[in-house]
């Protein structure tokens, strides 16, 4: 018995160190997704420290009373990302056996001697347009020898701190793209691929000496925008708003069918809104949500691939988007609210499908949720974290209601949260000795949670830069790859998207979609997405008017980026579903696998809306039409759902797909039904009607059947507890 007893409890040990590497796992992914996965310690740590908060401290400056030209903002971003890369991620992953003398030079572990050379020659190479910046202005297309080698070493150092920080597959393209520049008129090219070669003085001065290249608008976006929210959603969460946020989830959905699941998505959702990340938003609510998941019987790879789904999703959800969505609004040359306009209804349609499909799987499951005495209550729970909807209020008041720009809705939002930081543990201790009966207010006594706040502000600070250091790199490189496409490229690329697809629409369409999910895979969805909107987003929109198809600029930037985030999960490499699997003990590929299937409901939106831009607010104004058109919409990725899922309220018919399907090209695209059946263009609408009747019948035909299941069912359960 005794023995018995020790291997289960070895068993459990063993359960909990294997959740414990998991989690570990995943958050090393989420870190080399975007921030910095080195372990500095001593000096190194210290100066990491420093250079980190100085960076939170100088973005914070230029956005509220630092007043510096443009191009100089980009400049420092960069030479601080450079720098802290360099300070803690070494260039080499192994300690060398065969020469021990080298170690101090080549150490896995540790950053050298001749990674501080680099960065100190990062810094420089990334100052110099600030540094000489009236004599680089003065020989603007001529440059000197010295402009040469501080470009081609700004290039290289760049390319290496990207490799670094995120991987060999972006510097590997933007190093495909800089050879075909110098190489295009070769007679070895294909001839659909000619055109004149660059010179290596136009390459040094359109790349490094301008702000059509590595300075362009990607970096100058990560360096006035971007920043800030990445420290803001740092912020949030080391103030407790993402444990906050799963919580207030569970509270809600955590007792329906599959409770656990849509707590989930909706605590992704709600953290996806201030991350931008979907492997942070995995570390995040996944910890907690997935075990949950499992506990109520959804298998290990589909709970996985449920969190993987919402996390992925999450950079889709208004008001933050992530930080493609503020390269988009400098690219169309809207304000961002407008971004925000055009992606709400596809982003809420896509959770709302997925919130669906949750259901689905807890149905063929036969899966309950949690029983509500094993829950959090509600209101408790809502008090316990209002304070957080402050800062939140603040930006959504700041950029919906008085139109201010995102950096300076930000920042104020960003001051609240330090007053909310500073005070809540005071207040929260102040609140406990009242519970104890001690009604004093001792300075004494909140001495220590005032220190604690400030550690906490601190520690956000320093963590909000480290977790910039990748987008700043990834938006800096993406940017030499824009800078080439710039030089006469992308007339090039637009001929030959031309000839691959014919001239044909769909066919166009599709290969922009597997080219970003090809990039993507490797590649963070920032820089996927600035790759193919330089490439593929003008030739969606010349291509189309060409053969007289309208497709607004929005529709073709919102088009790359909604694929470029769905590459976070495509198997083979997809880092959102190792993330997960890691957490749930499952297989990476599988998990991935499943997590594509539920995200094709997210994968059909953008050429829906493509086909009709009512579907992104396109020429809406009206809250009643936009309310109308989301619901129908709703109700059309419902369908698409359930196709695929092949169930419905119980399991379909073969017959029964292609009605599914019907409903979701009617509900989606109602003026060409609408045309079809010869009703007038403003009368389209009239064509839900028959979406709602063929989506009632299905319902009448599976009634039946998901009866007699259920019956089923209920007998199966009797003989197994009588047996």
């Amino acid at each position: 018995m005794e023995k018995v007893k020790k291997h289960s409890k070895d068993k459990k040990a063993s359960y909990e160190d294997n959740d414990i590497k998991g989690v570990e796992y995943a958050k090393e992914l989420a870190e080399a997704e975007h921030g910095l996965q080195g372990e500095a310690a001593g000096i190194t740590a210290n100066l990491t420290m420093l250079v980190a908060i100085t960076w939170s401290l100088f973005q914070l400056s230029i956005a509220s009373w630092l007043l510096i030209d443009t191009v100089f903002i980009r400049a420092i971003h960069l030479a601080f990302g450079m720098f802290l890369i360099f300070l803690n991620i070494p260039m080499f992953k192994f300690t060398p056996t065969w020469r021990p003398d080298l170690r101090f030079f080549l150490a896995m572990h540790r950053v050298t001697i001749l990674d501080y050379i680099l960065g100190i020659l990062a810094v420089i190479t990334a100052l110099y347009i600030f540094i000489d910046y009236d004599g680089i202005a003065t020989r603007y297309g001529q440059p000197t020898t010295r402009d040469i080698v501080m470009g081609l070493m700004l290039v290289v150092l760049l390319l290496e701190a990207t490799r670094r920080v995120i991987g060999p597959a972006l510097p590997l393209i933007a190093l495909m793209f800089v050879g075909y520049s110098f190489v295009s008129e070769m007679d070895f090219m294909p001839e659909v691929l000619l055109q004149k070669a660059v010179s290596l003085n136009r390459f040094v001065g359109q790349i490094t000496m301008s702000t059509e290249g590595i300075y362009g608008i990607p970096l100058d976006v990560s360096a006035t925008i971007v920043f800030l929210f990445v420290l803001f959603g740092t912020m949030l969460e080391k103030a407790g708003a993402g444990n906050f946020f799963i919580r207030l989830a569970l509270c809600l959905l955590g007792g329906f069918k599959g409770g656990p699941a849509k707590a989930a998505i909706l605590g992704s959702g709600l953290t996806g809104m201030v991350s931008g990340s979907s492997i942070a938003n995995i570390v995040t609510t996944g910890t907690f949500t997935i075990p949950l998941m499992k506990k109520v019987g959804y298998p290990a790879t589909k709970a996985g691939a449920i969190e993987v789904a919402a996390s992925t999703d999450g950079q889709l959800a208004p008001p933050i988007m992530g930080a493609a969505a503020f390269i988009i609004a400098e690219y169309v040359n809207v304000p961002y609210i407008e971004v925000v306009k055009a992606a709400a209804i596809p982003a809420f349609v896509s959770y709302a499908a997925l919130l669906y499909i949750s259901h689905i799987e807890a149905s063929k499951l036969g899966l309950e949720g949690i029983p509500r005495k094993e829950l959090p209550k509600f209101f408790p729970t809502l008090i316990s974290g209002l304070h957080f909807m402050l800062p939140l209020g603040m930006l959504l008041w700041e950029l919906i209601v008085t139109r201010h720009s995102p950096e300076l809705a930000a920042f104020r939002a960003i001051m609240v949260l330090v007053v909310i930081m500073l005070v809540q543990h005071p207040i929260l201790a102040i609140s406990k000795g009242k519970k104890n009966g001690d009604t004093r207010i001792d300075l004494k006594s909140l001495k220590d949670p005032f220190i604690l706040g400030c550690k906490e502000l601190i520690n956000s600070l320093a963590e909000g830069a480290r977790n910039m250091a990748g987008v700043a790199m990834a938006t800096a490189a993406a940017g030499i790859i824009v800078g080439i496409v710039a030089m006469g490229l992308g007339g090039l690329i637009t001929q030959v998207i031309d000839v691959l697809s014919g001239g044909n629409i769909f066919l166009m369409l599709a290969i922009t979609a597997f080219a970003s999910l090809l990039i993507g895979m490797g590649l963070p969805t920032t820089a996927t997405y600035i790759v193919m909107a330089s490439l593929t987003a003008p030739a969606i929109v010349s291509l189309g008017g060409l053969h007289n198809f309208i497709v607004p600029l929005m529709a073709a930037h919102l088009f790359c980026f909604y694929f470029g985030i769905l590459a976070d999960d495509t198997p083979p490499v997809g880092l959102a579903a190792y993330a997960a699997a890691a957490i749930a003990e499952a297989d990476p590929i599988r998990t991935g696998l499943q997590g594509f299937m539920y995200d094709i409901r997210t994968a059909i939106l953008p050429f829906m809306f493509i086909f009709n831009t009512e579907l992104i607010l396109h020429g809406v104004n009206s809250w009643a039409q936009g309310l109308l058109i989301f619901g129908m919409a709703c109700i059309g990725n419902f369908a698409f759902a359930s196709a695929t899922q092949g169930w419905f309220i119980t399991r379909n018919r073969i017959w029964e797909f292609p009605l599914l399907l019907c409903v979701t090209y009617i509900m989606m695209q109602p003026q060409y039904v609408a045309e079809f059946i010869g009703l007038p263009h403003d009368l389209r609408y009239l064509s839900y009607l028959i979406g709602l009747t063929l989506w009632g019948l299905i319902w009448l035909m599976q009634r039946p059947r998901a009866a007699q299941d259920k019956l089923t069912t209920a007998q199966n359960k009797l003989v197994a507890q009588s047996a």
